[in-house]
């Protein structure tokens, strides 16, 4: 199923992953209901060999997002992405991916497609502010699990609290003819 485009419009995230420079971070949306990932063979197997049940995890990521439950750890996004958005957590932090949720991670994982740690890592945009919007990422995920979308900046935004509206400024009262 790929991921809905308004999957965080007029939604409240459900938590956050924080990059260690304690400048950025992107938010966790709300599950979109187990999909791909709980039909996938290798995944179920990872998850069983990890002693992990399969629970809905959400979508990772806002303007560069990934829906958790739809990846099947193939990798194509972390070999497509020309300036390294994407990590694969658990080569990081090996820890289930519901306990990612509100973790602050360096940044320091794989981005390299073969080196998951197995099929229940997942592709994390921990290096968000990073895009170039080249969609390169969009283009190549099997389940269509992963959506850039700029405009997402506004939900990010109002679930941050930073959101400003900007005045349109159809006429200048101060313009000279």
């Amino acid at each position: 199923m790929p991921i809905l485009e308004d999957f965080c419009h007029d939604k409240e995230p459900i938590g956050k992953i924080s990059h260690s420079d304690g400048e950025h971070f992107h938010f966790v949306w709300p599950s979109q209901g187990l999909v791909e990932a709980s039909k996938d063979e290798k995944t179920l197997d990872a998850y069983k060999a990890n002693g992990e049940g399969m629970v809905p995890l959400g979508v990772s990521g806002t303007m560069v997002a990934i829906d958790w439950d739809s990846c099947v750890g193939d990798g194509a996004c972390i070999e497509a992405c020309p300036v390294q958005v994407f990590q694969w957590y658990r080569t990081e932090k090996n820890i289930p991916a519901i306990d990612a949720i509100n973790e602050t991670f360096e940044g320091t994982g794989s981005d390299v497609k073969e080196e998951r740690k197995d099929f229940s890592d997942k592709a994390d945009p921990i290096r968000e502010h990073d895009c170039i919007w080249c969609m390169a990422c969009v283009s190549v995920c099997p389940p269509q699990a992963v959506l850039v979308d700029q405009g997402n900046q506004e939900w990010h935004e109002k679930a941050a609290g930073t959101f400003v509206k900007m005045e349109s400024s159809s006429s200048n009262p101060h313009s000279h003819d």
